[in-house]
């Protein structure tokens, strides 16, 4: 017999491709789901796992059940919310999910536009990281989310809506405060690095590694802080020195200098993600004023 929380448990297994990582990530004792697998299988007279291979695989009948359970759980997100709604009388909700430093750069305005072609929605904004985004995308709790990091999900769609340059932000007082030149990566190998957030990972953090390991260089005098304002007070008392988007230096400071990176590929994108088949009008709404193409 299928239901809901079925389907949601199939998913789960099926994406991680292992029941234990199933089980924790639903939070469930994994006998307890091997069970409801089998009991699934029982209900359809189908076979919808390969159990004698490890990862774990999907039969035919599983990978049709994926394919449609997935639009399933879609339209029931949209139906509770939509039921919700009328329940409490409310202004309809659109509520996004956003990391922070999206919030300096063209986003403001592009949530502006929006308020403007839906007036008449509550547009309700929630601070997150992206790997939390996701997890609140599938589950309903947003209808998009704002971040950087491209985290592959088959029930989430995504458009990079910007390149946006990295800077470099160090101490007024310290020798890469002086000029005018784009800095070179590989100046920076012997400089206390610090990155932001600190968790969870994977996050921008990891992007930045990335962006030296891409150009075979490895700082190795790292410094990890809570999160992009801490990272900056720590450049201020000279800790250290940190790589930051280039809108964040709008929050200008006369402690902190901001210099320009020399390589091409120093750039984060900021990444609008949705919940694949969401067919809703106003995520149509959203779309019509977000440059970028999906991918």
């Amino acid at each position: 017999m299928l239901d809901i929380r079925a389907i949601r448990a199939f998913q789960a297994v099926a994406e991680e491709r292992s029941f234990t990582r199933a089980a924790h990530r639903l939070n469930v004792a994994q006998p307890a789901l091997s069970r409801q697998m089998r009991e699934l299988e029982a209900g359809l007279d189908l076979v919808l796992f390969d159990r004698g291979v490890r990862p774990v695989a999907l039969t035919a009948a599983g990978r049709v059940l994926l394919e449609h359970g997935q639009r399933i759980l879609a339209a029931m997100v949209q139906l509770h919310g939509a039921l919700d709604r009328v329940r409490q009388g409310e202004r309809r909700k659109f509520t996004i999910g956003f990391v922070g430093s999206t919030m300096f750069g063209l986003v403001p305005d592009l949530l502006r536009r929006f308020r403007a072609k839906a007036p008449d929605v509550d547009i309700d904004l929630i601070e997150m990281n992206t790997v939390s985004q996701i997890e609140a995308l599938k589950s309903g709790r947003i209808d998009a989310g704002l971040g950087r990091l491209t985290l592959e999900d088959a029930n989430v769609a995504r458009r990079v809506i910007q390149h946006e340059a990295l800077m470099l932000a160090v101490s007024q007082h310290h020798a890469l405060a002086v000029g005018e030149e784009p800095v070179n990566l590989a100046e920076l190998v012997g400089e206390k690095l610090i990155l932001y957030p600190a968790e969870p990972r994977p996050s921008y953090a990891d992007q930045v590694l990335s962006l030296f390991h891409d150009h075979a260089l490895s700082p190795v005098n790292l410094l990890e802080a809570r999160e992009l304002q801490s990272a900056l007070g720590l450049v201020s008392a000279e800790a250290g020195v940190s790589i930051i988007p280039a809108s964040v230096a709008k929050l200008r400071r006369d402690d902190i200098v901001y210099r320009p990176i020399r390589q091409a590929t120093a750039v984060s994108p900021i990444i609008l993600s949705w919940r694949m088949n969401d067919s809703s009008d106003l995520l149509r709404s959203l779309l019509a004023v977000v440059p970028g193409e999906e991918g």
